[in-house]
């Protein structure tokens, strides 16, 4: 049985690639952070079948006893500060748990168990400013948030372990994906969660930022097998995961009003303080690699997502009421 941790286990992808792996046999493990109010709520229905085990990115020692508990065949690092726009009010704390944590757990992989097969979790926000369209392995970055500049740093200190240890180590640079366990937080979760309100009265109007700013969204579900296919090659290297399709936030919203019956020029407010300092206007990507190597492709088209979004955000609503 094929043993592997998870950091991050509690987030959307950590949930789905935990779900994954132990369909494949796996024994799996995740960290975590201690916190007064763990949430365990993406996990709950898995939680008898996965262990726990307590450290922090930001703790080396924690790390290293982690990975000594656990004794694992793989590591996917899936923890960062996530979200873009707090990266800018918490950016110091953003470049230690997005940038410096990725090296501190390479660095207990390589003093505990080299032979670690290690999955880096990066991110499209990485070509920022774009410099070609589309977005390939070989484009040039051109961060534009702390949160990217950090995830540019554990991108590159992936590759200088592959490179000065000989360890397997390799990086999916995943363009925005999405299901209904995203945090409200995201463009996404708060269209179809505030769609959802505003359908069952409980909402009257949903603020937004630029409804211009362009992405490549893909399902979450989709995107964590193409985690796991990166491991099982014989070489280690580096992959764009993608639909290499875009769609603006204005699509967005026009495909989870219609759903609904609803208009929404009626409901959706643009709000200045929403939007980025410095935006990233648009983000395609080219998964030619990943289907070709990997024989991966993305199964679940947009319109589909935002509508099971959707009717999970309602479900969840009318529970709640």
């Amino acid at each position: 049985m094929k043993k592997a941790l998870i950091t991050g286990i509690t987030g959307q992808d950590g949930s789905y690639l935990a779900e994954f792996l132990l369909s494949k046999g796996y024994q799996v493990y995740g960290l975590k952070r201690r916190t007064a109010t763990p949430n365990f709520e993406n996990i709950q229905h898995i939680l008898d079948k996965i262990e726990i085990i307590s450290g922090d990115l930001l703790d080396l020692s924690s790390l290293i006893e982690a990975i000594r508990a656990s004794d694992p065949d793989e590591v996917y690092n899936l923890a960062a500060q996530s979200f873009v726009a707090d990266s800018w009010p918490q950016a110091i704390y953003t470049g230690y748990a997005t940038g410096l944590g990725v090296t501190n757990i390479l660095e207990a992989i390589r003093l505990t168990k080299p032979d670690i097969r290690f999955y880096q979790a990066s991110s499209s926000e990485m070509f920022g400013k774009v410099l070609e369209i589309p977005q390939k392995e070989t484009t040039p970055f051109y961060p534009r948030s702390p949160y990217a500049v950090s995830k540019v740093c554990g991108h590159w200190i992936t590759v200088n372990y592959r490179e000065s240890y000989g360890m397997y180590t390799c990086s999916g640079i995943l363009f925005n994906h999405e299901s209904p366990r995203r945090g409200l937080e995201f463009v996404t979760r708060k269209v179809t969660n505030g769609v959802a309100k505003i359908k069952l009265g409980l909402q009257k109007e949903l603020r937004l930022g630029n409804l211009d700013a362009k992405r490549d969204w893909g399902y979450a579900g989709d995107y964590v097998k193409a985690m796991w296919l990166m491991l099982q090659q014989e070489n280690p290297e580096d992959y764009v995961i993608a639909t290499g399709e875009t769609h603006s936030v204005r699509e967005l919203v026009e495909i989870a009003f219609d759903y609904v019956g609803l208009d929404w020029n009626k409901y959706i407010v643009q709000d200045p303080n929403l939007m980025r300092p410095a935006e990233v206007d648009l983000l395609l990507g080219d998964p030619k690699k990943a289907m070709d190597k990997l024989g991966w492709k993305p199964e679940i088209t947009f319109e589909n997502l935002i509508k099971t979004m959707i009717d999970s955000d309602m479900q969840k609503l009318k529970a709640k009421k």
